[in-house]
């Protein structure tokens, strides 16, 4: 669950969440999902190795990825790794984490 707080803190990630979607032309249950998972997940995220904004932009990315998979909107890993501006093995490696902390179970396929 999130607080009202980490959606304004967020306002720009959650923007350029909002731009990959039109990009990938994801539906409105989908974008939602990733809203949701953003938000849910964004705090377990934040690595004071990594930059910021290079682990925002990854979360934003599994994100998309992962609620597109879960609202059946699928789109490849290389199609929403480009649409978010990352590298398509960041989605790959985030994606199922991101779940987990979520609290959800990823496919096993």
């Amino acid at each position: 669950m999130y607080r009202a707080r980490d959606h304004v803190e967020n306002e720009r990630w959650l923007a350029e969440l909002q731009q990959a979607a039109d990009r990938l032309e994801l539906g409105t249950a989908a974008r939602s999902r990733a809203t949701d998972l953003f938000l849910s997940t964004v705090s377990e995220w934040d690595d004071p190795s990594d930059r910021d904004a290079d682990s925002r932009q990854a979360v934003v990315a599994a994100s998309l990825y992962a609620g597109a998979l879960i609202e059946s909107d699928q789109r490849s890993q290389s199609e929403v790794a480009e649409a978010a501006g990352v590298a398509r093995l960041t989605v790959q490696q985030r994606w199922k984490d991101l779940l987990d902390e979520a609290g959800l179970e990823p496919p096993t396929w």
